[in-house]
């Protein structure tokens, strides 16, 4: 059962929280990284991306990097940028974008948990990607990013969110991308009582998004349970910052490709290859958005074309059914030799908040052609953390993004 506990969070003053809040450090390459500190002095990518208080030629991966995060976290501490609770509390996070809003609670989840599998994941992690993570948050002693975690939706925390909710909040304010941010403070006692019940019934949580992030801090927690082995379990490097969202809450976007040629074949050529496994249709200049599971957009040559998966390529199994592996396994590999796309480095990745006219710039700029997939289901992702299995790469693309510097977990 699910162990999800109250923390005591370091987080921006009130009246700034706007300004701190910034978007994934993996979001931005290392420029677009450092126009936001220079644009916004306060953003916490001067903390999550510290490399943007050295040299544009500095190693990123230096341990001075991670020393200076450090260092800005605490003197934004010291100069009352950010606060400390002084005692255990949870918060409700709503995000609101077109019209549509998630409320999760933030809390702390088990590291224990990670490792006995009740905390489910469905992506292979990069050891070389989680080292960068891992340093950070060693060095640092907190968590600066939360976890995006997921679970299936029960009625008594629903209650208690939505009664939260009614009252004055922490923080309200637009991003600057028009999503709107607001949390609330949960510090009643009965209330955080009766949350952390609820989860104990809980059998599984899922990872959404930020598996690297959990992965690393997993291995800081384990380094400190070796570094003090007479650890009660109680100590807060056991436990990593995470924000639960009901599943039915969650909006999962397309996760797109394109691939830079046909691998030799004439457009004819590739065609016909590509017709023993799907049914082609030319649908003419106007983009095409897959309206089902099992269809696919195509841009080849300045047309659109629908392709609709034959049903012996169809499969009920919770991995091989999913659209991202129909087109991977009956397309990509047999048909343009993409055979890994985690290295592969003809094959690119188009989240589907860009839109389809990203698809057809990239083809007209630097690529040969583009598919366009309809979306993971949530239910889908749920299906494979469940069965144990894992999910092709870049098989879900999750919107609106989680900010960090709203919330740090101290590991001490």
């Amino acid at each position: 059962m699910a162990t999800i506990k109250p923390f005591k969070a370091v987080r921006p003053r009130e009246d700034i929280a706007g300004k701190v809040a910034a978007l994934p450090y993996d979001v931005y390459n290392r420029e677009e990284a450092l126009a936001e500190v220079l644009k916004e002095p306060f953003s916490f990518l001067k903390i999550d991306r510290a490399e943007t208080q050295f040299d544009k030629d500095f190693n990123p991966y230096d341990a001075r990097v991670y020393e200076k995060a450090r260092d800005v976290l605490q003197a934004m501490i010291r100069e009352g940028i950010f606060l400390k609770e002084v005692k255990d509390c949870y918060y409700v996070y709503e995000l609101t974008m077109d019209g549509r809003s998630q409320a999760g609670l933030v809390g702390c989840a088990a590291i224990d948990d990670y490792l006995d599998n009740i905390i489910k994941k469905h992506e292979k992690t990069r050891e070389e990607k989680e080292i960068d993570r891992l340093n950070h948050v060693d060095i640092c002693n907190a968590q600066t990013g939360p976890i995006f975690l997921a679970y299936r939706a029960q009625a008594a925390i629903n209650e208690v969110v939505g009664r939260i909710k009614k009252e004055n909040p922490l923080y309200d304010f637009v991003a600057s991308d028009g999503v709107k941010h607001t949390v609330w403070k949960i510090d009643n006692e009965n209330d955080i009582a009766a949350i952390y019940a609820e989860f104990k019934k809980i059998r599984s949580v899922y990872i959404a998004d930020g598996h690297h992030r959990t992965a690393s801090a997993v291995k800081v927690g384990l380094k400190r349970r070796k570094a003090n082995p007479d650890y009660s379990g109680k100590e807060e490097f056991n436990f990593f910052l995470s924000v639960l969202f009901p599943h039915d809450q969650l909006l999962i976007l397309d996760y797109n490709r394109v691939v830079e040629d046909l691998n030799g074949y004439r457009k004819e050529e590739f065609l016909k290859q590509a017709a023993h496994f799907f049914l082609i249709e030319n649908v003419g200049e106007e983009a095409y958005k897959p309206a089902e599971k099992g269809t696919f957009g195509m841009y080849l040559e300045g047309a659109w074309y629908k392709l609709t998966a034959k049903k012996e390529i169809r499969s009920d199994d919770p991995v091989e059914g999913l659209d991202v592996s129909l087109l991977q396994n009956h397309l990509l590999t047999p048909i343009l030799n993409i055979k890994d796309i985690r290295t592969d480095k003809r094959i690119d990745f188009v989240g589907g908040i860009r839109g389809l006219k990203e698809l057809e710039r990239r083809v007209k700029e630097d690529m040969k052609i583009a598919f366009s997939l309809y979306p993971t289901a949530i239910e889908e992702l749920l299906d494979v953390s469940d069965a144990g299995r894992l999910m092709p790469p870049k098989s879900t693309w999750f919107e609106p993004k989680l900010r960090s510097g709203l919330f740090i977990h101290e590991l001490e």
